[in-house]
């Protein structure tokens, strides 16, 4: 009688991956909702543009941004996967669901806006392209942070005047 064979690691990690794709593209409309809301034009690419998923614009300026939008599921998430940056910012969203198994606690997402310099800049693993919260220790400092966005177009931020009023740059 033939043996039966074991699938390998990488075979079982398919099995088991939670299918996140409608929770994915909620992020990216969640993103283009804070940038709309920031007052910074902004549309999505309906078709897979490789390295972003979002244009932000100044029409007066004559100036565009791309934002490639990454998105965690479970609330206490650990990193996020990029593999290349082929955009102007990486916009992190984590989704705080909870998790499958139903201990982790459900918040409001929390979106992180990291210019594409210091994203490039940022330790990842080799094979998967995971960067871990614990190498980023500056995380917080790019929490909101759409005036980011907002100065690389060109736009006079209203955010950026309550920062420094806040002891914030």
């Amino acid at each position: 009688m033939p043996q039966k064979r074991r699938p390998y690691s990488h075979q079982l990690a398919r099995v088991f991956r939670q299918n996140t794709q409608l929770e994915a593209t909620g992020a990216e409309f969640l993103v283009l909702g804070q940038l709309l809301v920031a007052g910074i034009p902004a549309f999505k690419s309906y078709t897979n543009f490789k390295g972003y998923d979002l244009t932000a614009t100044n029409a007066d300026r004559k100036r565009s941004v791309r934002v490639q939008v990454k998105s965690r599921w479970r609330t206490g998430a650990e990193g996020f996967i990029i593999q290349s940056i082929d955009c102007d910012f990486v916009v992190v969203v984590l989704l705080n669901r909870g998790s499958r198994d139903g201990r982790a606690e459900v918040r409001p997402p929390e979106f992180f806006v990291i210019p594409a310099k210091v994203a490039r800049a940022l330790p990842r693993s080799r094979t998967w392209g995971k960067v871990n919260f614990s190498d980023f220790p500056q995380l917080q400092q790019y929490r909101d942070r759409w005036d980011l966005v907002q100065r690389a177009l060109g736009m006079k931020s209203p955010q950026a005047s309550r920062r420094v009023g806040k002891g914030r740059a």
